[in-house]
């Protein structure tokens, strides 16, 4: 598995209000992707930095959509170009589910 930290410095700061709207705006986008397994939105408690967190089955599947098209919908949408920070997760504790997961 694979978790992509992606952030950008909005061009001024928001509310936690406004981020929830904005981000409810887009999340059916990530609703059954393919690889996706969850994805976290966040916002800095000062307002001036977000982005989302995303846990994917493979390294190809987070590929598939960071493109320069994705890239250029966050620009639209924030403002700002976005940092992509990818990280190799071997295991998941998942206290909702009550399981551990690991890579395949």
């Amino acid at each position: 598995m694979i978790t992509v930290i992606v952030e950008f410095n909005l061009p001024q700061s928001i509310t936690s209000s406004q981020a929830k709207e904005i981000f409810l705006s887009t999340a059916p986008k990530y609703q059954g992707m393919p690889g996706l397994l969850r994805k976290y939105y966040f916002l800095t408690p000062d307002g001036a930095k977000a982005g989302g967190i995303y846990l994917w089955k493979s390294r190809k599947d987070a590929d598939r959509v960071y493109t320069e098209e994705w890239k250029s919908f966050v620009r639209g949408k924030y403002g700002a170009d976005p940092s992509l920070t990818f990280l190799e997760t071997p295991v998941v504790v998942d206290n909702v589910l009550n399981e551990i997961v690991s890579g395949t």
